[in-house]
């Protein structure tokens, strides 16, 4: 194990989110709030701390895949750890593992809170908690590859272990240079929603902060009843629309970009994902019409709350604790498929249930036609034996996690729609859930044990649960 490598490049990742605090920093003295103290001094502990870990250079800098899953972990939870501190020294947040929580929620695009009033807190805390969804959206280490010169070798393992997704491949040739188109889209289509929502009334202050959630699929909002607060259907519309843009591939909008537009359609993941919302969207339409005035406000309701959960941004403009259970139960399928491969949403992605249900299919046909050789085919191509293998041992890994953080946070006696759903609505990194963890409901009659595991269950599935499992697993840490 190259532990100086570890180290010194966690140590370009801290210095990264010391910048990066600037800018709450500067939000906070535009509204001449004391908070611009708070998040300097973090600032520069986060700095002294980068200066430490960078302090000895590696003498090898070559980065295996060993390596390359610890850095991505240890980088996340040192990002949440110094991200906490802003809330912590503010007080405006009780407790560091509250803090953490909440971070840890920001940065993994979770959106599941601790907070039980969000509109108390300071301009500039609120800013930073909607701005750890942006920077944890398309990953910090996919920024760092865009911006730092890298070797191509020590590069492909770090974004194989942060990009979601079952497989992961180069744009274009050089692995920098992908970094840069991925982030410049991401950035773009920021920009875009927050002008939509400029012109739809929005100010200036709560439009970026939104984007920022709906671009990482994230759901943290400025007012304590998310969306609904505004009253608009032209934000659920805009804001809807976005949270189905940012929870597909981002590979297709290169391709749109560099006028490939029948391939890009021709994606079968996205027929696949469009597909799950339309069908999602109607059934819960058909399912709670009877709630609403007009059917076109029940369309609108199920089609914002279906691309919420789909995207797993978290959102809500519906208590939709008080719909059918059909309708809930759709929801919470959701949860568990996820958006696409390559995108900001979370989930186990589209990609794998597909591939999962053709590999069924193919035993299936096996038992029936022994004799026959059939191959699975995804987007045209065939998919090789450790593609499938890859995504069975992924379900498998995701659902040992689940059951066994079932099992613990069940020690704090909540219901079972509670217990479930909040672990459900963690590892998929989606934000509400059922019962107490409900879309007006929150975490913080959570224990602390029940806390934390939920935290190791929001990296886990954001940084697709492997990464997290070779962290702590002793071998890993072996110097041969």
């Amino acid at each position: 194990m190259n532990y100086k490598m570890v180290a010194h490049t966690v140590g370009i990742i801290l210095r990264i989110e010391a910048i990066l605090m600037l800018l709450p920093a500067l939000v906070a003295a535009l509204y001449g709030e004391s908070t611009v103290m708070i998040f300097l001094v973090t600032a520069c502990v986060t700095m002294l701390a980068s200066m430490v870990l960078t302090y000895l250079r590696p003498e090898n800098r070559t980065i295996f895949a060993k390596e390359g899953f610890l850095i991505v972990a240890v980088s996340w939870i040192a990002l949440s750890l110094f991200g906490a501190l802003p809330f912590y020294f503010s007080g405006e947040v009780d407790g560091f593992v509250n803090c953490f929580f909440e971070t840890v929620s920001g940065f993994t695009t979770t959106g599941s809170s601790i907070l039980t009033a969000v509109e108390p807190l300071s301009k500039g805390l609120l800013f930073w908690r909607g701005f750890t969804h942006w920077i944890g959206g398309m990953g910090v280490l996919v920024f760092a590859l865009a911006i730092l010169p890298m070797a191509e070798g020590r590069s492909m393992h770090i974004l194989r272990a942060e990009v979601p997704g079952p497989t992961v491949g180069k744009l274009v040739p050089k692995m920098r240079t992908t970094a840069m188109i991925l982030y410049g889209i991401y950035l773009f289509l920021t920009a875009v929603e927050v002008v939509f929502l400029l012109c739809g009334g929005m100010n200036l202050y709560d439009s970026i902060v939104h984007s920022f959630a709906t671009a990482g699929t994230g759901g943290f909002s400025v007012k304590n009843a998310s969306i609904g607060a505004y009253q608009s259907p032209y934000f659920e519309w805009v804001i809807g629309v976005f949270m189905l843009l940012f929870g597909i591939n981002f590979n297709l909008f290169y391709l749109v970009l560099i006028g490939k537009l029948k391939d890009a359609f021709k994606s079968e993941e996205l027929r696949w994902y469009l597909g799950i919302v339309a069908v999602s969207a109607l059934a819960i339409t058909a399912n709670i019409a009877h709630l609403f005035e007009h059917v076109g406000d029940a369309l609108r309701a199920a089609f914002f709350n279906v691309s919420s959960v789909i995207t797993t941004t978290g959102f809500v403009t519906e208590n939709y604790e008080l719909w059918p259970q059909f309708s809930k139960i759709i929801l919470v399928l959701l949860m568990v498929v996820g958006a696409c491969a390559g995108s900001t949403g979370g989930g186990i992605k589209v990609s794998r249930f597909v591939i999962l249900l053709k590999s069924i299919k193919q035993e299936v046909r096996k038992l029936t036609h022994p004799r026959a050789v059939k191959h699975i085919k995804f987007e045209g191509h065939l998919v090789d034996h450790n593609t499938v293998e890859s995504v069975g041992l992924f379900f498998c890994a995701y659902s040992v996690i689940f059951l066994a953080s079932i099992l613990l946070v069940s020690l704090n006696g909540f219901d079972f729609a509670t217990t479930t759903t909040s672990v459900l609505t963690c590892i998929g990194n989606v934000g509400p859930g059922l019962g107490m963890v409900g879309p007006v409901g929150n975490f913080s009659e959570f224990s602390v044990l029940s806390k934390l595991v939920l935290c190791f269950d929001m990296l886990a599935g954001r940084l697709e649960v492997f990464p997290m499992i070779i962290l702590f697993s002793p071998f890993v840490w072996k110097k041969k």
